[in-house]
């Protein structure tokens, strides 16, 4: 069910004005690739969150001015594979970087300098899937 500023999921209600923006902004990005609302919501606040710490003023200024997300709003018309959405997530290390990859998927979600960042990310989409995180040792090869 697609979000707008004055019809959102209870659990956006005290979030600041700008985050609230970005958790419907991702949200109904996620719906309409196909994710359940119960994981669409946990995901958005989360990614929102993330978003609000790292963007810069100059990009919290514009996506204040952007338009505010409607129930109307296309997204891309790629759907997501929710077979995924129960797989556990893998970490490990590849050409001098540490991914994150949920297992099976085509490609890593992220990737990062140290096993400790790579492991932090990989938590928190596990505990955004219920699933479970398999970390590997620097010389192992994931079983993808």
């Amino acid at each position: 069910m697609p979000w707008d500023l004055k019809d959102y999921p209870s659990s956006f209600k005290n979030f600041e004005p700008l985050l609230k923006k970005k958790a419907i902004e991702i949200a109904n990005a996620l719906v309409s690739e196909g994710y359940p609302d119960d994981r669409a919501i946990p995901i958005a606040i989360s990614q929102s969150k993330k978003w609000l710490d790292e963007a810069t003023d100059t990009e919290k200024n514009e996506f204040k001015k952007a338009t505010d997300p409607k129930k109307t709003d296309k997204h891309g018309t790629k759907k997501i594979n929710t077979d995924l959405l129960d797989n556990d997530v893998l970490v490990y290390y590849q050409e001098n970087r540490w991914y994150v990859q949920t297992k099976h998927a085509e490609k890593a979600v992220d990737s990062f300098e140290t096993k400790e960042q790579a492991m932090e990310r990989a938590k928190e989409i596990a505990k955004n899937k219920d699933s479970n995180v398999i970390a590997y040792k620097k010389d192992e090869v994931p079983d993808n």
